[in-house]
């Protein structure tokens, strides 16, 4: 399998670092990032919620789509585990025993 490219990788750390906020997109941003982290525990992500995201983002959104299709890999293969467990912290909480 070969390594993501660095753009992915930066569209991964916008969104993570979008994701932390505390926004209505930010919102958005944490429910398509932990539906990745863990669908079962933190609620899956409504597609139509692209539509309420700023076109950067979506397209952000986007890229990470196609790196974990290709990758096949979870935010921890990327050195993203604590982020998304701080992620879990603030969108979650109720959810934090589940997840980790």
């Amino acid at each position: 399998m070969t390594e993501p490219d660095p753009p992915a990788l930066a569209a991964l750390g916008r969104l993570v670092s979008i994701a932390q906020r505390d926004t209505g997109q930010s919102r958005r941003v944490a429910d398509f990032l932990l539906a990745w982290w863990n669908a079962r525990a933190c609620g899956g992500f409504d597609l139509s919620d692209l539509w309420a995201v700023e076109s950067a983002i979506a397209d952000d959104m986007l890229i990470v789509v196609e790196l974990i299709a290709r990758h096949r890999e979870y935010p921890t293969a990327y050195g993203l585990g604590a982020d998304f467990e701080r992620l879990v912290e603030l969108w979650r909480p109720a959810h934090v025993p589940a997840v980790r």
